[in-house]
């Protein structure tokens, strides 16, 4: 159990009230350093009303209702249409994203790895979100999303802090450090000019059958998952990003990637109530903006995705009670049929959409919401509560980074809303020591004795070159020879040795001959030097499984 959270029972108590209704590993430890005018150029388009919040965490959408209704009420119907699509571009040029969202009136974009150059700079991403958030200067302001959940889901490559999956922050059983880690997360990003962080991802994993989600997720336990994913979203409001719970109701246990093909749930929304859905709940409870909606075929919508099944969009509203912003998963996934037209959009929004993530085509799903406003497919009055619950979210995230910028600049530092140890202060002043937190007490042991008699020398095998280089750079800082002898370290299952490393799911160790092996759940530099001064004697691998799978039993209790 995570060492300062309430008990379990407390926890299920509130979630039974609630339940009434690939991207590149950062290589530098430099990059990501705060630059305070990117929040300050994302809130160029924000509220007229000051609401003077003292702390990010303090802005609600629900609070800003009133002034959405009034700039919705204001939309031309290419706007009102506009407004609740968050596009792709192809390329690096920014200047397709701005064109994008000035002449489709789009609500935002979603910037993917595609969309930079190798290897890009924390200026070369604050330049381009200052480019796009200033296509519109007024009324709603500019959604800029990105997948950034960290380890193998980290699109800003090393313009970023290297963040770990939440895997890894499950392992630490440690609640204050979860929300400590994902406001130093959300800060990082909203320095960026980035507004919504499409993460936590709120998946059960199912283990080594589960192709898309693994490490991604918390863990195999619905319930122990669902307190993690709730101080992530604690963490991100007090980082000032908008979050998104996903992928409802549930993606971690099915064997089909919906990136390729449409995976079917073999359990219904109800069934699936008191174990999968707990994740999402606690995401509300949490007080979560969005919630994304899956590519997932249920028992009797086989063929139909989640993001098109108006049931589904039902069940969210009314087993949740949610009634913040849904969102869809990318439309242009091949789970969706891609030759509509726009009419994948169309049929979202019907369903019960509020944003139409990543429509194929961008203009094309625009003319068609206007098309089917003026048809009947979509009630105009439905559209116009739609863009204003997206609208209310735009605005609430803007004055939150206004916030955060201005406790950034009166010394106040971002916070954490009242919760973590006595260090919780230096959260966002000190980002290298919660991430090295976070690596050393995630770094798990799975096979073998809790307790490393250490070495002062090692030899490195298996592996990709990349990961070598990086181990052998870590080791080498915290004073280990590393050649030919030594202690022999592997990085593959494949690779004899002493003592095997694991950087992914614990799972992929599982096959290891090696007597002694641990997983860092991630090879981002902070992790791997936990490894090093493990492999030293210096640190004890102190981390908890998160996940039962066959062999999991192997791993000795070192909490």
């Amino acid at each position: 159990m995570f060492s300062s959270r309430l008990s379990l029972l407390a926890l299920t108590t509130t979630l039974a009230l609630v339940g009434c209704s690939g991207g590149a590993t950062p290589e530098s430890e430099t990059n990501g350093e705060r630059t305070p005018s990117q929040a300050e150029a994302q809130t160029g388009a924000q509220s007229e009303t000051d609401t003077s919040l003292s702390d990010p965490a303090e802005a609600d959408p629900a609070d800003y209702r009133d002034e959405a209704e009034d700039i919705v009420a204001g939309f031309s119907d290419d706007e009102l249409a506009g407004s609740l699509i968050i596009g792709t571009w192809d390329g690096t040029d920014t200047q397709t994203a701005v064109d994008m969202v000035e002449q489709n009136h789009l609500g935002g974009v979603i910037v993917m790895g595609y969309n930079l150059p190798e290897n890009p700079t924390t200026d070369q991403v604050t330049s381009m979100t200052e480019q796009i958030s200033g296509a519109r200067t007024k009324g709603q302001p500019v959604s800029i999303g990105v997948d950034q959940e960290g380890g193998p889901v980290s699109r800003l490559s090393t313009a970023a802090l290297p963040f770990p999956p939440l895997m890894a922050l499950a392992a630490t059983e440690d609640s204050d450090l979860v929300t400590q880690a994902t406001t130093v997360q959300g800060t990082n990003l909203t320095d960026l000019g980035f507004t919504i962080d499409f993460a936590p991802d709120s998946d059960v994993t199912t283990g080594p059958d589960d192709v898309a989600i693994n490490v991604r997720s918390a863990g195999t336990d619905h319930k122990d998952a669902a307190e993690v994913v709730a101080d992530a979203v604690t963490g991100y409001r007090a980082g000032a990003v908008a979050s998104s719970a996903k992928h409802f109701p549930g993606h971690g246990r099915l064997g089909v990637d919906s990136h390729e093909s449409l995976p079917v749930s073999k359990k219904t929304i109800e069934e699936l109530e008191d174990t999968d859905l707990l994740p999402f709940k606690s995401a509300v409870a949490a007080e979560v903006p969005m919630v994304m909606m899956g590519h997932i075929g249920l028992p009797d919508a086989k063929t139909t995705p989640a993001t098109l099944n108006r049931k589904a969009y039902s069940a969210l509203r009314d087993t949740l009670d949610f009634d913040g912003v849904i969102t869809t998963d990318a439309l242009n996934m091949e789970a969706v049929p891609q030759n509509l037209g726009g009419g994948e959009t169309v049929k979202a929004l019907a369903a019960g959409a509020d944003i139409a993530l990543m429509p194929p085509d961008s203009a094309a799903a625009q003319k068609a919401i206007v098309t089917a406003m003026g048809d009947g497919t979509l009630q105009k009055k439905d559209v116009v509560k739609k863009s204003e619950r997206v609208v209310a979210m735009q605005l609430a995230t803007a004055d939150a980074q206004k916030s955060l910028k201005s406790g950034d600049e009166s010394g106040g530092g971002s916070g954490t809303s009242g919760k973590g140890s006595d260090d919780s202060a230096d959260a966002a002043a000190d980002p290298k020591k919660v991430l090295t937190e976070v690596a050393e007490k995630s770094l798990t042991v799975l096979k073998g004795e809790c307790s490393f008699a250490g070495t002062d020398a090692i030899s490195i095998v298996g592996g990709s070159e990349k990961e070598q280089s990086a181990l052998r750079k870590a080791a080498e800082d915290v004073g280990l020879k590393v050649g030919s002898s030594g202690t022999s370290v592997s990085l593959s299952p494949k690779s004899s040795a002493e003592v095997a490393v694991g950087t992914a799911a614990p799972w992929t160790m599982r096959s290891t001959s090696a007597s002694t092996a641990v997983t860092a759940y991630d090879s981002n530099p902070y992790a791997l030097r936990a490894v090093a001064k493990w492999l030293k004697g210096d640190l004890d691998a102190s981390g908890t499984l998160p996940a039962e799978y066959d062999g999991s039993d192997k791993a000795p209790d070192c909490g």
